[in-house]
C-alpha cells in the first residue's frame, strides 16, 4: 500500500488540478505567515487571517479528497520513476 506522500508526489506530477491546489495552498500559507509576522494585527488583518486559514483548509481538504479518490480507485500503482 502506498503512503499518502507517494500518492501526493504522483498526483503532483500527473494532475494539473492537484498541482494547482498545491500551489494555492502554498500561496495561502505564505500570505498567512507574512501576516502573522506582524506584532499587531488590525481588525481587517485579523479578518484576513481567518479567511486565509479557511481558504487554506478548504484547499487541503480538496487535496485530501483527491488522494482518497486515487486510493479508492485502486491507485496503488505508481510509475517506477515516481517512487
Amino acid at each position: 500500500m502506498l503512503s499518502d506522500f507517494d500518492i501526493r508526489r504522483y498526483l503532483l506530477e500527473s494532475s494539473e488540478e492537484f498541482s494547482k491546489l498545491s500551489r494555492q495552498h502554498s500561496d495561502y500559507d505564505e500570505k498567512l505567515l507574512n501576516l502573522l509576522r506582524k506584532s499587531f494585527l488590525s481588525e481587517e488583518e485579523k479578518l484576513k487571517e481567518v479567511n486565509l486559514k479557511k481558504l487554506k483548509l478548504r484547499v487541503k481538504d480538496q487535496m485530501e479528497e483527491m488522494i482518497q479518490a486515487h486510493r479508492n480507485q485502486g491507485g496503488s500503482e505508481v510509475p517506477e520513476g515516481l517512487r
